[in-house]
This record gives structure tokens, C-alpha cells and sequence, in this order.
């Protein structure tokens, strides 16, 4: 383990998804991790031990860094920053409701920060590791903390249901700053994982974000209008998408290419809906670009149809998560699906594994409430609760083995429009 990294001190501030994950994973590496949040149940969580969401490995990490005294959490500015070399901002950035980003949070802890740097004799580097559009540093972070601290881009690149992973074994590490020397600093702490860290300029750090996630939305749109196309030849785009896959030299990589539901989630939605905004602000024609999203709700209103062509009316939902493995329901396509069925007066029960209503809190409980005031009534908490009672099954995400091997065994049609089979209802097999 890297020297540097076991010094580092680190005040991470965001307890959400992406900071709780850097926060319980710096720890592990060895660095003293403060974690910062307005948020009291968030705060208490961390020193309880727990996780404030669910995320597979990550309540063991906090579990175990709270005992070696690596990671606190804590409601103060002044006490994080205290000992403080590096200072990592992990905040929101909701869109807003032109399709920008919404900075509000970041402005807010930047210039918290700024305001407890006076008399401070302790170098501080801010880390943004929130998903910020180009320039983002540079003209709202930095003129809130410089020349009192330097600012670094350090985007994360963490998969929700895989978060702790991607974050122990990076497929990429990027650290971006017009200050190389502070641009290594954090690179340094990195040391001890599997991936040498790409150091850029500081708006390339901030763009490449936005290319991974954009192309990532368009490796899953692309691969649903091909899937779309097989089934209307009655061929399986799964085994289509699956061949050309095996071209990794062209085709780069098989991640997200393989036909099924919806994208959705805290990212890339909002990343193409900010994207293609600043785009048109800089009379730029980015077709391509702009054809995403509406591919993407079309390929949404093609499910719906789907279901509403069976003729069912008592229909049974397995997921509710924007995709499995995770408890965040942000522009999940599943809720988006189940709204319009609600709308045409079907009667729904719904259930996810990973889902526990009175767990949800935040945002997440926000949304919710929003669009499904009353998914209470309608949740199950056993898939065979909702089999005894639906006429159909509709999947809308990733099933476990589990749920695979109870659907395979029931009598009631499954429509899996989180695959793309030939098929009008797909059949399951058991595994």
C-alpha cells in the first residue's frame, strides 16, 4: 500500500451513493476519512455502522472501518476540514427542469468550505467528484475556495449494485487539474488499486464523465432498437447483439449491449438531458445525441403497449429499481411503466427484492411519492405473494436465480421486457 495513501486525510462531503462508496473505500485503503452531510440520518448511519442505502459489500467496509477508527462521520464543516488534506465533494447534481444541471448543492458546500479556510495553515486540495459539466471547476468551485485550496476533477466512474467493486478494481481512474503537482496528490491516493490513473486538464476530466455515461446510454438505446428490430423478424436480438460482441477489437466492449428495458437512474438521463442542452446553447446539431432520450421513452411506450396488448388487467410487476441489485427508484423506467398502467386502470402488485418502503427515504422516497402516492398498497413482499393473485407477470428488471426458478415453475405468463426474445410473452427456463 502507497505511503502517501495511508497519511491521507480525507473529508468527504456527500454521503450519498458516490460518497458514502469513496468514503468506506478510502478507509479500506488505509486513509483517515471524515464523511460530511446535512443529513442526520445519514451521519448516524456511518456511526452506527450501517449503510444509509443498500449497496452490496458496502455495510461491512463501514462496519469494519468504524472500528479501526479509519472513518467517522459528522454534521460539522469545521470538524472534517480540521485535519483535512483533501476535501472530496460528492454532492447532487439533479437536473433542473430545462435539462440543466442543477449546481445548488455544490455551490452551497464549496462556499462552506471557502468560508472555513481562513487562518488555515494546512494545505487542502478540493476534489470534485461530482458529475459536473466542463467548466464547472474552474467558474463555480474554484472562485469559492482559491487561492485558499487548489481544485481537482476526479470523476467517479461506480455502478450502483456494484459500487464497491468498480471502486476496489477501476476499469478507469481520471484526475483532472490545471495544477499538476495537486492533480498526482490525488492520484496518489490510488496507488494501491489495479489501474494506473489517467491525469488530464481539467475540463478533459470533466468531459470524459459525460462521454462515458453518454455512450454508455447509447450502447443500451442502440442495443433495444436492434432487439426491437429482431423481434418484428421473430429472431433473438439477444443472440444477435451476444455475436457481435464477440468483435472486441471494433466493437470495444460488450458492456451494455445486449438488448432489454429502458435506461434510467440518477445519471444517465440527466447526463444526456444536460449534454444535449449545452449543445444547443452553443447552436451545435448533435442528431444522434438528441434522438437518445426519445429512442429511449419510445422504446418505453413499446413495452407499454406490449402489456397492454395482452388483454390482462391484474398484472404482476417484478422491479421497481431503475435495475437490480439497487434501492434507487430516480427515473426508473419500471415506475415510468407502472404510472402508465395505473393510468389505463389495471390493477398492479408489485414487487422487488431489493425494495423496502420504509427504508426509502430523501430523493429517493421523493420521487416516489410523486408519481405513485400510493405504491404502498400495491407492494408485495414475496414474488409468490403477487403469482397467487396476477393474471400476468411483467419484468422489468434483472431477475435473480431465485425469482428465475419460481417464475419458471409458475403457470402465469411472464412478459420480460427486460429481455428481447421473439416471443410476445417470453418463456423462462428454469436454472
Amino acid at each position: 500500500m502507497d505511503a502517501k495513501a495511508v497519511q491521507a486525510s480525507i473529508a468527504v462531503f456527500g454521503l450519498g451513493y458516490v460518497g458514502c462508496v469513496t468514503a468506506a473505500c478510502f478507509a479500506e485503503l488505509g486513509c483517515r476519512v471524515v464523511g460530511v452531510d446535512v443529513d442526520a440520518r445519514k451521519v448516524r448511519a456511518i456511526q452506527n455502522g450501517q449503510s444509509p442505502f443498500y449497496e452490496p459489500g458496502l455495510e461491512p467496509l463501514i462496519a469494519k472501518s468504524l472500528r479501526s477508527g479509519l472513518l467517522t462521520a459528522t454534521l460539522s464543516t469545521a470538524d472534517a476540514l480540521r485535519d483535512a488534506d483533501f476535501a472530496f465533494l460528492c454532492v447532487g447534481t439533479p437536473s433542473a427542469a430545462n435539462g440543466n444541471l442543477s449546481l445548488d448543492q455544490l455551490r452551497k458546500v464549496a462556499a462552506d468550505i471557502g468560508n472555513h479556510l481562513d487562518g488555515r495553515a494546512r494545505p487542502l486540495t478540493v476534489v470534485v467528484r461530482s458529475t459536473v459539466f466542463p467548466g464547472t471547476c474552474e467558474e463555480v468551485v474554484a472562485p469559492l475556495v482559491e487561492p485558499r485550496a487548489v481544485v481537482v476533477a476526479n470523476p467517479e466512474f461506480l455502478r450502483e449494485g456494484s459500487a464497491v467493486k468498480d471502486f476496489m478494481e477501476p476499469s478507469l481512474v481520471v484526475v483532472g487539474s490545471h495544477d499538476r503537482a495537486a492533480a498526482l496528490r490525488v492520484a496518489s491516493l490510488y496507488a494501491g488499486l489495479p489501474m494506473e490513473t489517467s491525469v488530464v486538464a481539467l475540463k478533459t476530466a470533466e468531459l470524459i464523465k459525460y462521454t462515458c455515461n453518454t455512450f454508455h446510454a447509447l450502447k443500451i438505446a442502440f442495443a433495444n432498437e436492434i432487439g426491437t428490430l429482431s423481434a418484428s423478424l421473430g429472431l433473438d436480438g439477444t443472440e444477435v447483439m451476444k455475436t457481435v460482441c464477440r468483435d472486441t477489437r471494433l466493437n470495444i466492449s460488450a458492456a451494455y449491449l445486449r438488448p432489454g428495458f429502458a435506461f434510467g437512474g440518477s445519471c444517465l438521463p440527466k447526463d444526456l438531458r444536460a449534454l444535449t442542452y449545452r449543445a444547443r446553447q452553443l447552436d451545435l446539431e448533435l442528431p444522434l445525441l438528441n434522438s437518445v432520450l426519445p429512442s429511449n421513452e419510445s422504446h418505453l411506450t413499446r413495452a407499454f403497449h406490449h402489456v397492454m396488448e395482452s388483454g390482462c388487467r391484474k398484472i404482476g410487476v417484478y422491479g421497481l429499481a431503475f435495475k437490480a441489485n439497487t434501492d434507487d427508484l430516480r427515473e426508473s423506467p419500471g415506475v415510468a411503466l407502472i404510472e402508465r398502467l395505473i393510468g389505463k386502470g389495471c390493477d398492479l402488485k408489485i414487487y422487488d427484492p431489493y425494495i423496502q418502503l420504509d427504508a426509502i427515504y430523501g430523493s429517493n422516497q421523493a420521487f416516489l411519492l410523486n408519481v405513485l402516492p400510493h405504491i404502498g398498497r400495491s407492494m408485495e413482499k414475496s414474488l409468490h405473494g403477487v403469482l397467487s393473485w396476477a393474471e400476468l407477470i411483467v419484468v422489468t428488471q434483472e431477475l435473480t436465480a431465485e425469482a428465475r426458478q419460481i417464475l419458471a415453475q409458475s403457470p402465469v405468463p411472464v412478459i420480460n421486457v427486460a429481455s428481447s426474445e421473439p416471443a410476445a410473452v417470453a418463456k423462462l427456463e428454469a436454472v
